[in-house]
């Protein structure tokens, strides 16, 4: 008896400590945000401003649901409007942290890995944030049009949403791209990398996320990346390489850098693991559900775990 008691001292103060630091991310609600923002009649790319204006109408609505300060950010491109959905929590501080993630997609497919994953990663994170108080602002970002023909272009949302915080002189701490968090593999031989030599170093299975930053990152991405592996959500391994290497900014943190402010990408390595990318194959169905909610749940505990 006296050790069954000890055993249960110790079971309360472990839920006690780590429940502190716990998220709770909801794998129904991912399931229902997934089906909602891809099982759709149509498909939401560039050339489809009735889709693209609708999923933004969605996002908005459950940012809503968690905070008062949800703003859309409009530009046109000839005679369209396109948006992006910027949801805020902590607003009473100065320094300011981005999460952001692309809803559209490249061509007629469902882009449930891209970048549905990613923008329900904000969906979710909304949920978490509610009521928290933070030592810093966070604005969740939901971007359009990252895919071609505008990728790299200045009328990516993200270009626009990160030269507005330029023009505006905020007090940026770092920016966090989500890009491309749903998808793994346990298999040998179901990870591929821009250079054959990576495998010996990271291995052959896609069982793991990535944190992926340039060389010479700052405080912030350096800070995120201790606080994020230190959870132990999920199997995390970290790649540094020149912005000039394949891959390492094929998402919207590029725009963050061309602005000097520190960024990094977190994301399954894209067509290195997932070859449904930008095919028709890439639904929902593919998704790896379980793992997709520990990245998130380890987002959300890096981030308030930091300290400024």
């Amino acid at each position: 008896m006296h050790k069954f008691r000890i055993l249960i001292g110790f079971l309360f103060i472990f839920i006690a400590y780590y429940g502190s630091v716990s998220a709770q991310s909801d794998t129904s609600l991912i399931k229902s945000h997934l089906k909602t923002l891809t099982k759709t009649p149509g498909f939401r790319n560039h050339n489809n401003i009735d889709q693209l204006n609708l999923t933004a109408d969605y996002i908005k609505t459950i940012f809503e649901k968690s905070s008062d300060s949800v703003s859309v950010q409009e530009y046109n491109i000839g005679q369209k409007t396109f948006k992006n959905i910027i949801c805020s929590f902590g607003t009473e501080n100065k320094k300011r942290i981005i999460i952001g993630a692309h809803y559209d997609v490249c061509g007629d497919q469902e882009g449930a890995d891209d970048n549905a994953s990613g923008v329900v990663g904000l969906l979710e994170l909304s949920r978490l944030l509610q009521g928290k108080k933070l030592e810093y602002r966070i604005d969740l970002v939901a971007y359009t049009l990252e895919e071609p023909p505008y990728f790299r272009t200045e009328f990516m949302g993200s270009y626009i949403h990160a030269k507005s915080l330029n023009e505006a002189k905020a007090d940026i701490y770092g920016m966090i791209s989500l890009e491309m968090i749903g998808y793994f593999k346990d298999e040998e031989k179901s990870q591929d990398y821009p250079l054959g030599i990576l495998s010996v170093k990271y291995g052959n299975k896609g069982n793991y996320i990535t944190i992926v930053k340039k060389f010479g990152s700052g405080a912030f991405v350096s800070q995120f990346s201790k606080s994020f592996k230190s959870t132990k959500n999920i199997l995390t391994k970290t790649f540094s390489g020149p912005p000039a290497l394949s891959g390492i900014d094929f998402s919207d943190h590029l725009n963050y850098w061309k602005f000097d402010y520190d960024a990094l990408m977190i994301t399954d390595t894209s067509f290195y693991r997932n070859k449904n990318y930008h095919q028709k194959t890439d639904t929902m169905e593919t998704l790896d559900i379980p793992r997709m909610s520990k990245v998130i749940d380890g987002v959300y505990n890096g981030i308030i775990s930091l300290k400024l």
